[in-house]
C-alpha cells in the first residue's frame, strides 16, 4: 500500500501538471512534468514505494509525456 503522503504528494503534482495544460502554461506543464518524473524515480530508490504503484504513476507520467511531446514554442 502506497503511503498517503506520498500518494498526496504525487496526487499533487499531477493536478499542477493537469491545471497548466488547461491553461495552456506549457512550460509550467514541462516543469511540472519533469518534477513527476523524479519525485518518482526518487520514491521508488528510497523505497518510499513499490514497484507496482510506481508502474502505475510512471505509466500516467508516461502518458502525459506521449500527450506534451509536440508542445514547443
Amino acid at each position: 500500500m502506497l503511503k498517503r503522503s506520498v500518494r498526496m504528494e504525487l496526487e499533487s503534482i499531477i493536478k499542477e501538471l493537469q491545471v497548466n495544460l488547461e491553461n495552456n502554461y506549457k512550460d509550467l506543464a514541462h516543469d511540472a512534468l519533469k518534477k513527476l518524473h523524479a519525485t518518482l524515480e526518487e520514491n521508488l530508490a528510497t523505497g518510499k514505494m513499490k514497484e507496482k504503484d510506481y508502474n502505475k504513476y510512471k505509466k500516467i507520467a508516461d502518458d502525459y509525456s506521449n500527450k506534451m511531446a509536440n508542445y514547443h514554442h
